[in-house]
């Protein structure tokens, strides 16, 4: 199990490349991870709702996602409150002090997941949620030092050297763990190390000495994964293509809402070169570009609320005066229209007028949609595979031509008379090449050398196998195969 000295140390990323190299070695590997706190959601072949990460480890490791990968799944509405999502199904929304309340009654399924995924694999690489040293959570633990005692799991504590003071972070977690915990940490793994490791051996050194638990390995940052980030930290700043000055390549800006959910959908844009990527908190930020975004939101009503009050539903409107491209994705295709209701108190409650860019009408319900979705674009393809995570129902008052055609027939979406404005419900799209060339070459983006696209899933299938060939490297993976009683490399 990898335990993190906090959030943001690198530990999804490194139980996918885990799961890759143990799949590359013959054994059968799943990820589990019991708690997951994002916005970024998938789908599962069976329609259940689980986090992203889960399912890019379940990619990495060559087997399908389903839900007892993440058999809860905190999508974070407020500051203190939470819709969950227990194996796939949202319940409903509860503050923190509500939610810990309920740990015992959601400790079965975490157990029973657990149980299901580890029938079927070899290996299960566990992954445990910000810090296990929390003296205000450990008695209602359901995702670190609880889960690894449940499943008699070695535990490597992982820390971010990138951030500094990455060796108090693992003495201080040490000291802060109840015996028994403590007991189960096998050993520490450095994250994201820049520079020559040998220079860390007598820091390394000191660090076992106080903590008596040995370093397995200095793992370097790896840099264009292609794989998407978990948490909305990693927005910050624009992405630029190497060697490149802003001013000379096309500009996707991705309005950063406060809500921002399903941001892995614009992944693929951050790997297509010769593409500059901006997330813009302001209208500044969306000056010269030619596509703009309105992504997902897990509030629609208030990230509504807060763009008018930033003054950015003026700005997205004279964007397409301008002859801009505007693409809404699910909250941000509801946004696009007249009036967001919201009578039921799904998120915000209430109503607000939308940007009035396409004649549509949201009203959010209770029940929420999660499907995956075989569709074509319109007017003439391609085809392509997506899925859709959302509340309520949209209506087109207006004779529009649909963004795409679902499988059966039925349409999805809207596009203005001029073109400019489009809107979709569907995510993931961007990850098929030809439909990611498409919008960019709509919205007059595509780049002047463009090269052969490549679809997203290839580029984070690269991606996987030099994840696995620097853990490899980096790891004493004989002292890994050790702890997990394999045979296979010494």
């Amino acid at each position: 199990m990898l335990q993190g000295t906090s959030s943001h140390v690198g530990k999804t990323v490194l139980v996918a490349g885990l799961c890759r190299l143990l799949a590359q070695d013959g054994f059968r590997v799943a990820p589990f991870k019991s708690q997951n706190m994002s916005l970024n959601a998938h789908v599962a072949p069976d329609g259940g709702e689980l986090g992203w990460a889960q399912a890019m480890q379940a990619e990495a490791a060559g087997v399908p996602a389903r839900v007892e990968m993440n058999p809860i799944l905190l999508k974070p509405r407020a500051d203190a409150m939470s819709q969950v999502v227990v194996l796939g199904k949202a319940i409903r929304d509860m503050p923190a002090r509500e939610y810990y309340h309920h740990a015992a009654r959601l400790w079965p399924a975490v157990r029973s997941s657990y149980a299901a995924i580890a029938r079927e694999a070899d290996v299960v690489v566990i992954e445990g949620a910000g810090s296990p040293a929390e003296p205000n959570l450990m008695r209602r633990d359901l995702a670190n030092m609880r889960v690894a005692a449940m499943a008699r799991a070695p535990v490597l504590l992982v820390g971010d050297i990138d951030r500094g003071g990455v060796f108090a972070s693992l003495v201080g977690t040490m000291a802060i763990l109840e015996p028994p915990h403590r007991r189960r940490v096998a050993g520490f793994v450095i994250n994201k190390f820049r520079g020559d490791a040998r220079l860390l051996a007598p820091a390394l050194r000191d660090l076992e000495r106080r903590a008596h638990r040995p370093v397995l390995g200095v793992v370097p940052h790896v840099h264009d994964l292609s794989l998407p980030e978990e948490d909305s930290v990693a927005l910050d700043g624009p992405s630029f293509p190497p060697g490149s000055e802003p001013s000379s390549v096309p500009t996707v800006a991705i309005v950063k809402l406060p809500h921002i959910a399903n941001f892995t959908d614009f992944a693929p844009l951050e790997s297509e070169q010769g593409v500059r990527v901006v997330y813009a908190g302001s209208s500044r930020d969306l000056s010269g570009a030619a596509l703009v975004v309105l992504p997902g939101s897990k509030d629609t009503i208030a990230d509504l609320r807060w763009l008018k009050s930033r003054g950015l539903d003026g700005a997205l409107a004279a964007h397409v005066r301008r002859g801009g491209a505007l693409l809404g994705i699910c909250g941000g295709y509801q946004m696009l229209g007249r009036m967001v209701e919201d009578p039921h108190g799904v998120e915000s409650g209430g109503a607000e007028p939308g940007l009035a860019l396409l004649p549509l009408h949201t009203t959010l319900e209770p029940a929420k949609v999660t499907q995956r979705v075989k569709a074509r674009l319109l007017p003439d393809g391609p085809d392509f595979e997506a899925y859709e995570i959302h509340a309520g129902t949209t209506r087109v008052e207006g004779d529009l031509a649909p963004f795409c055609v679902r499988g059966g027939g039925a349409p999805d979406g809207a596009v203005s008379a001029d073109g400019r404005v489009r809107g979709t419900y569907l995510h993931g799209l961007l990850d098929a090449g030809v439909v990611r060339r498409r919008v960019l070459e709509w919205a007059g983006a595509l780049p002047a050398a463009a090269t052969t696209a490549r679809d997203h899933r290839a580029l984070r299938e690269a991606g996987y196998d030099r994840l696995a060939h620097t853990l490899r490297e980096a790891l004493d993976i004989g002292a890994v195969y050790r702890l997990l009683g394999l045979s296979g490399v010494s």
